[in-house]
């Protein structure tokens, strides 16, 4: 149990105060959502437990009896329901009991997989749900757990032990609090065995679980690279079309995450291959590809919840062109593009590329991240230039 605050305690309780939708809770294994969920609600069911599951399956009535909805409260109670999305008729679930028994009773809804996938096919749920996406710790977490009215923060200086401990072990909760080296190793290869067996095997039918494994290796060691299917296919030998059926199940499970390129004809975006990224930094083992993974992973924390809060419309991407200048990644706010982001670990010499595309772009903001650069109490927000930033100083103004 982790007990150092999380921004998502205070994400959960403003959406009970605010809204009356349910509230679904998706992330990665072991990222503290169960955490999260029980601090606001003391009512807690959780599909892979036997006695829970008969109840749930039992439907919205016997739901609505354990909660006890006939006592009159001066507040309507909060029930967490786990690893729903293994009911094969989950949605139908959710959808008789928000219909009939929704003003009276407040429903947050968690998994390891995306919750969001039903909106392929079956009963739809649109208007009755706010979907929240939990990450592990970051540097700005570390430092605030309120709400922010804006998206970028001012900056604030972390604890070095919370920066050397993000660095060294992640931020999944539980190896970032414990910091033991050991364990750290242990952990994540426990992480590893229950992705490629136990979530594989409840999520989809993968018939060569050897196979799919290795592609988790192949991809483990390319973080932050461009991904070629067809080199992957080759390699594990299957066929093309079933490396990105297993990279986008490898998504659902938050294996790790897809930036796609730019483009101001969307649909072209979509032809491109995607560049990949684990969703644990502390264990990719070049320099480079860590730091740029450590940035990735904050990133796309921060645009995930500044959209799941209403701060705006956020889309995390990055740019290259056919004379390969590149640019690692592009925040796109409301369909506009907002901040260039390039990543470096020491070099402090400006990168041509961030002036060229933010000249192509017209972006207010381009910024090189330099990651052994000391802490600045300067705020990038306030140059539309090219400029060299701290990474603890660009990292602490996030999420």
């Amino acid at each position: 149990m982790d007990p150092r605050p999380r921004i998502y305690t205070e994400v959960l309780q403003d959406h009970l105060v605010r809204h009356r939708q349910m509230a679904f809770v998706s992330g990665p294994r072991q990222a503290g959502k169960t955490t999260a969920c029980q601090t606001v609600s003391k009512d807690y069911l959780n599909w892979d437990n036997s006695d829970h599951r008969r109840l749930l399956l039992r439907g919205p009535e016997a739901l609505a009896e354990h909660l006890q909805l006939d006592r009159l409260r001066a507040q309507s109670p909060v029930v967490v329901l786990d690893e729903l999305h293994k009911h094969s008729k989950w949605k139908g679930l959710l959808k008789g009991f928000f219909d009939t028994h929704g003003d009276r009773a407040r429903l947050i809804v968690t998994g390891s997989s995306r919750l969001d996938v039903f909106r392929r096919g079956g009963d739809s749920l649109m208007g009755r749900y706010l979907l929240y996406r939990i990450h592990p710790f970051t540097v700005g977490e570390c430092i605030r757990t309120s709400i922010p009215a804006d998206p970028v923060q001012e900056p604030a200086e972390p604890k070095a032990s919370d920066w050397d401990a993000l660095l060294e072990h992640g931020g999944f909760p539980e190896p970032f609090v414990r910091r033991d080296s050991r364990f750290t190793r242990r952990w994540r290869s426990l992480r590893h065995e229950q992705l490629a067996r136990e979530d594989l095997r409840d999520l989809a039918r993968v018939a060569d679980l050897g196979a799919m494994e290795t592609l988790m290796q192949l991809l483990a060691e390319s973080s932050g690279r461009q991904l070629v299917y067809s080199a992957l296919a080759q390699e594990i030998q299957v066929s093309v079309d079933t490396i990105k059926r297993w990279c986008d199940l490898l998504v659902r499970l938050h294996y790790g995450f897809f930036v796609r390129p730019w483009f101001r004809n969307v649909t072209k975006s979509l032809r491109k291959e995607p560049k990949w990224f684990s969703r644990d930094w502390s264990g990719v083992t070049d320099e480079g590809a860590r730091s740029e993974t450590f940035v990735a992973c904050h990133l796309l924390k921060a645009v995930e919840l500044w959209t799941d809060l209403g701060l705006g419309d956020f889309e995390l991407r990055y740019l290259r062109d056919k004379l390969q200048r590149e640019v690692d990644f592009l925040i796109v706010k409301d369909r506009k593009p907002w901040l260039l982001v390039e990543v470096k670990t020491s070099d402090v010499r400006l990168s041509p590329a961030l002036l060229h595309f933010q000249n192509q772009t017209k972006a207010p903001h381009a910024i090189q991240v330099v990651m052994n650069l000391p802490f600045e109490k300067v705020n990038f927000l306030t140059e539309h230039r090219p400029v060299v930033v701290p990474a603890m100083t660009f990292l602490s103004q996030l999420v």
